[in-house]
């Protein structure tokens, strides 16, 4: 093992297009990681490689850009958000909408939680009123 290990330390830059230095910084920013196999790096630059190489390729296939033949950031999201292999990354790759849409959006969203803390109110300022009321009635009782 350490002989492969060794074989492939002067031509694994060959192999993998990633740069293995991020590679390692972003594995050694999780808590859990101590020390990093030199495998362990390779394996993990090659399978993201895959990885990205499949989203890639099952995205244009399935998306608009292939009538232009090109790949577009909408048919990345697109992917996400429709096929449920890659479903876990739809908060990482949303749909790009206007910011005036999303400034209305929130505004919506502002508003709608206004009016349900109101509603909330009222029926917990109805609910006190009942308990009073009913404090009332036994203390003439």
């Amino acid at each position: 093992m350490a002989a492969a290990a060794a074989r492939l330390s002067g031509s694994e830059n060959r192999l993998v297009s990633l740069p293995l230095s991020r590679i390692r910084v972003i594995m050694k920013s999780s808590p859990e990681v101590s020390s990093i196999n030199q495998d362990a790096l390779f394996l993990t630059a090659k399978a993201t490689e895959l990885f990205v190489q499949y989203l890639a390729t099952y995205s244009y296939k399935h998306g608009r850009g292939k009538e232009k033949r090109a790949l577009t950031y909408s048919d990345l999201s697109h992917t996400a958000e429709e096929s449920e292999t890659f479903q876990f990354l739809a908060d990482i790759l949303p749909k790009k909408i206007l910011a005036s849409k999303y400034l209305k959006m929130l505004e919506r969203e502002q508003r709608d939680g206004e009016v349900e803390e109101d509603d909330d109110d009222d029926d917990d300022d109805d609910d006190s009123d009942k308990e009073e009321e009913s404090e009332e009635e036994d203390a003439e009782s």
